[in-house]
């Protein structure tokens, strides 16, 4: 147990007129936990949580949430002070070592993802391998899958290569991504500049070709390099948890990023902001504008589903909605942005932030909402959502990856189940059976 947990009054359990003393940590936010460990072991029975919504698999040092009162903190930095003041960067260079660094440090890490931006030019044959029109997030997990045969990795992992696995990573995802989307268009690949910014930089191998420049806008740079840095971290969600369980097996690190990858790509998960899309243009196609929609999304019983709205951590307000609302409201209202989907999407907005059935249930705008719509007036088209998604998720994955490898014991992640089967039978002969 970390020396951070504060040790609480143990909890008794009762179980078939038995009682059993259980330690009780709090966490250094007051978060309170019942120490199970031994239960099994003691008792014979194991606890019973379908989706882990209650249960804590580890302790950890990166990111903080409170849902209720709608807080999230990177490394004990709110989260709107780093969107608002920080860059993508400098974040995952926060999250990856846990401190935000100096100059010095900035620029050396800010070189080593350039020089690490290049990738084995024996990858681009896979790339020729895939079908046009490959879904970008199937393309972005096969390839970094991929990398384990390019970069083979020791048995003991030393700082340096660490290191470099983190620039290649955090680097090479997006140049990964951008030839994903060209592959999917049948577009020649557009190399990394060192001349350019992170962002900057990926915006230009998506949207150049050897035929047109790409005219880099200073409000939509900045408003993906937020997104990136909202996305950067969220503790034990799907991915990241998917990401320590195949870590825990001291499995090949391009190995484990990609089952976080493959995580991601469920609607369920990274796919979320892509549905607000899909709504907005089942409305549009409907001829509506949004108002018979959100009545009938307010009737259980019709089927329709308000997307974008609420969360699952948060009950009151995303906190990354807000600090995303103003930058989409700034993106939106820019010259040249002419799209029925987005006067869709703020007449939604604003109807159901004035409506009572919302706000009583607290059913506000999510991150998914306006990340969708900034996409959108961005011109990224749908199917890469989910990838910007992965770029912004890489630093949080290998921080959680590299806290877990470097924890005084790393236990293989293995839960218990409760078998709900047919009992013991026996075999029959094919010729004896019903």
């Amino acid at each position: 147990m970390s020396d951070k947990l504060k040790l609480l009054k143990p909890a008794t359990l009762i179980l078939d007129d038995k009682s059993y003393s259980l330690p009780t940590y709090m966490g250094v936010e007051g978060e309170r936990a019942i120490d199970i460990t031994k239960l099994r072991n003691q008792t014979g029975y194991v606890t019973l949580d379908d989706g882990y919504g209650n249960t804590g698999a580890c302790e950890s040092a990166i990111t903080y949430i409170d849902g209720e009162k709608g807080i999230l903190r990177y490394r004990g930095y709110p989260i709107e002070e780093l969107a608002e003041h920080s860059r993508f960067v400098e974040v995952s260079y926060l999250l990856l070592y846990g401190e935000l660094p100096n100059s010095e440090q900035l620029l050396k890490f800010s070189t080593r993802l350039n020089e690490s931006s290049i990738i084995h030019e024996d990858v681009h044959h896979f790339f020729n391998g895939f079908p046009r029109g490959s879904h970008p997030m199937g393309i972005l997990a096969t390839m970094v899958a991929s990398l384990s045969t390019f970069y083979p990795l020791p048995d003991q992992l030393d700082a340096d290569t660490e290191v470099q696995i983190v620039a290649n990573l955090v680097s090479q995802v997006r140049t990964i991504a951008a030839f994903s989307y060209k592959k999917s268009i049948g577009e020649p690949l557009v190399y990394p500049s060192i001349k350019y910014k992170y962002t900057s930089n990926f915006l230009n191998m998506m949207f150049s070709s050897p035929v047109r420049d790409y005219q880099l806008d200073h409000d939509i740079v900045r408003a993906i390099d937020m997104l990136l840095i909202l996305h950067a971290d969220h503790e034990q969600n799907c991915s990241t948890s998917s990401v320590r369980t195949a870590g825990s097996s001291m499995a090949n690190v391009y190995a484990v990023i990609t089952a976080g990858i493959a995580a991601l790509w469920g609607p369920r998960h990274g796919g979320a902001n892509q549905e607000v899309i899909k709504m907005l243009e089942q409305i549009h196609a409907e001829g509506g504008d949004g108002t018979e929609f959100i009545n009938q999304a307010k009737d259980k019983n019709s089927g329709r589903r308000l997307m974008g709205f609420g969360h699952r951590v948060y009950k009151n307000f995303d906190p990354r909605a807000q600090v995303l609302k103003k930058h989409c409201d700034k993106l939106l209202n820019k010259p040249g942005i002419n799209d029925p989907l987005l006067d869709i999407a703020r007449r939604i907005e604003e109807i159901a932030l004035n409506d009572d059935y919302f706000i009583s249930r607290k059913l506000y705008p999510n991150v998914d909402f306006y990340s969708g719509l900034i996409l959108r007036a961005a011109g990224i088209p749908t199917d890469m959502f989910t990838v910007l998604f992965a770029i912004g998720r890489m630093p949080g994955w290998l921080a959680h990856w590299r806290e877990m490898i470097h924890g005084e014991q790393v236990t293989i992640y293995r839960p218990r189940q409760i078998y709900v089967g047919e009992t013991l039978r026996h075999y029959q002969d094919i010729k004896q059976r019903v």
